[in-house]
């Protein structure tokens, strides 16, 4: 079992991340907090999970244990896969999802793509007692503190589009929503336009 991947940072997309350890390139499927956490940076740590079954084998990585423990909690919920619990830490941050659990508040669950009504009670009834052991606050939580301004519109838009596209939704409807969003907000980083665009999608 992998419990962590230590190397350089060959690659990062705002869903994907390859690191380099002695010579292998590993590839880890992350959400946009881990982005946030280890974007320019050459070397990084990320905490594991293996996802192993017949036909495939998929690593998840996590800048830190207590997004992996909130990972864990999802994945354990009926209904909730691999890759709706990495789109519901990308749409959340690790506080805000403890709070939404906490609070009982399956509104803003339902907003994730994926979550439906039912869905998000279960998650809420069966994580309710979990999460206050992975509770408290989580020091660079917030994007805007490691966010760094793209250089154009274009790659705020290329970014978030594929990004998107990867967490499930079409290029043309992520692309319309997207251009919106930067045209709002001339100055949005790619992990904001992407957030902001799982709220409207």
């Amino acid at each position: 079992m992998i419990e962590y991947l230590k190397g350089d940072l060959t690659e990062l997309t705002p869903t994907t991340a390859t690191i380099e350890c002695h010579g292998v390139g590993y590839l880890a499927n992350i959400s946009l907090n881990t982005y946030t956490a280890i974007q320019n940076r050459p070397q990084v740590k990320l905490y594991v999970h293996e996802a192993i079954r017949e036909d495939a084998y998929v690593l998840y990585g996590f800048a830190d244990k207590r997004e992996r423990e909130l990972f864990l909690l999802l994945i354990s919920v009926s209904g909730i896969g691999g890759n709706t619990a990495r789109t519901i830490l990308s749409a959340l941050n690790p506080n805000e999802l403890c709070e939404v659990i906490a609070s009982g508040n399956d509104k803003l669950l339902k907003m994730v793509k994926g979550i439906g009504g039912k869905t998000a009670q279960r998650i809420i009834v069966e994580l309710k007692d979990k999460i206050a052991a992975v509770g408290g606050d989580m020091p660079g939580d917030t994007a805007a503190g490691s966010m760094l301004f793209a250089d154009t519109h274009s790659e705020v838009l290329d970014s978030a589009v594929a990004a998107l596209t990867m967490l499930g939704y079409t290029a043309a409807a992520s692309q319309k929503v997207v251009k919106a969003i930067v045209k709002e907000q001339p100055s949005v980083t790619v992990e904001a336009a992407i957030k902001e665009a799982l709220r409207r999608l």
